[in-house]
This record gives structure tokens, sequence and C-alpha cells, in this order.
């Protein structure tokens, strides 16, 4: 069953309404008709199925048939931190983290970071960055559509006492054993905190940044014994961190 995200101004009791590019996919691309059913996600995460009632050139207007009991999202709440990458990489950092439960996103120019943000398309990035969330949400049956971060240093985003734990993956840890395994940090974290996974860029940290990550209480964990590409890092960290607090329950 086809499933949209819908702003909360388009909810009311027992109806919602589809604007926009949502109304264009159901007449146009998935050409469903008068009686057809859909799902419809509040921003506040609840879900329901709803019953296609009228057409107009503007909208899409829904009743709500049932309320849904699901839970899709991740029992921690992990924010990816990415340092800025080459190339289209942010769009495939974006779609796998929204598959695998990321539930927010933030930006910082780190300083092996060959490109550099620019503002004066920033607007313009984030339509799309927005766009590649929604459908991945939607395609995976997400609750809560992730959120991406306005971009900031990345002092500003480790002091800002957000978060209960603070991890980056650092490739120094891969060459050797630590006592900062990933499995062994993820045993001290508990259901419901917020967790930061700093992830660095291509060239990843410089010392500095290594230096200011662990002088701020970050650990820097392996993950695994490979050095991974920056867009591969976060997508290994989310599912390691599924397969901890979703599968291992159903093997104890």
């Amino acid at each position: 069953m086809q499933r949209y995200y819908i702003p909360k101004d388009n909810w009311e009791k027992e109806f919602v309404v589809l604007t926009d590019e949502d109304a264009h996919h159901i007449q146009r691309v998935m050409r469903q008709q008068i009686g057809d059913t859909i799902i419809c996600n509040h921003p506040d995460g609840q879900a329901a199925i709803c019953i296609i009632e009228q057409f107009s050139t503007e909208d899409v207007r829904v009743r709500i048939k049932e309320r849904l009991d699901e839970d899709s999202e991740l029992p921690v709440h992990v924010t990816i931190a990415q340092g800025l990458p080459k190339g289209s990489k942010l769009d495939f950092i974006f779609q796998k983290g929204t598959e695998l439960g990321a539930a927010a996103f933030q930006l910082f120019e780190a300083d092996r970071s060959v490109v550099k943000w620019d503002t004066k398309k920033a607007e313009k990035r984030m339509k799309r960055y927005d766009k590649i969330i929604k459908e991945a949400s939607e395609q995976c049956h997400r609750n809560v559509m992730p959120i991406v971060k306005e971009q900031q240093p990345l002092e500003e985003i480790i002091e800002s006492n957000m978060y209960d734990h603070i991890l980056f993956g650092y490739e120094e840890e891969a060459r050797r054993e630590t006592n900062h395994s990933f499995a062994d940090v993820l045993s001290q974290i508990k259901n419901g905190q917020q967790l930061l996974m700093i992830i660095g860029p291509e060239g990843g940290f410089s010392d500095q940044e290594v230096i200011l990550l662990k002088n701020n209480g970050a650990i820097p964990v392996r993950l695994g014994k490979r050095i991974l590409r920056t867009e591969t890092a976060s997508l290994y960290a989310l599912a390691s961190i599924s397969y901890h607090f979703e599968e291992l329950k159903y093997e104890n």
C-alpha cells in the first residue's frame, strides 16, 4: 500500500488532504481511483489507512479509515554527523541512512573536506535532500521522516549538549585491537537515548579534529577491521545499531 507523509496542517479530524507532488503521484503516476486505499503519515509518527474520496485538479481528499499502531523506528535516536563528501555521495548517504533508521543528519565542513558548502545553493540542495529522504521514508515505511539539520562547525555540534553519547568512526582503531569496539560501546547505550555518530570525509579526520573530539568526550570506535569509504561508514554504523537493538533480542 502506497504511503505518503502529510504536513500537520493538512490533517482534519476525519480527513486528510494531499497536495502538490503527492496529489500528482496518486492521480498521474499510480493512477488510483475513488475507493482505493493509501497510508498517510502524520509528522508526529502516527499513521492511518485512508480511503480516496475526492479528486480535484489541485488535491486529493481521503477519509481516515483506521489508525495504525506500528513502530518502525530504531530504539535509539541516531544523528549522523557527516563531514561534507565529494560529488553526489550525500544523496546516497541520505537515502540509505533513512532506510537504515537514522533520525537526523547533521552536516559539517571537516578539515579534509574537498568540497565547501555553498550557501547560495544551499536552499536548492536542501529541497533535493528533503525529497530524497521523503521518498526513502515512504519506501521503507518509516513512522517519522529524518531531518537534515543546518550545517554547523564540528566544535559547535559536539558542544551542543544534545546527545547522551558521541562516537566517531576512526580508521586508526580499525588497524589495531581496541577497548573501543563498536559492540562494547553500544552495550552501554540505553533505549531512548540520543546518539551522535560522527563520520569524517574522504580523507578522514585531521589530528586536530581527533584531539577536539576526544577532549569533548567523543569515543573513537572501530567500524570493522577494514577501512570504509565515507559513504559506507554511516551505513555500517546504522546496520550495527539496528542489529544490536532490534535483532539480538530475538536471538537471546
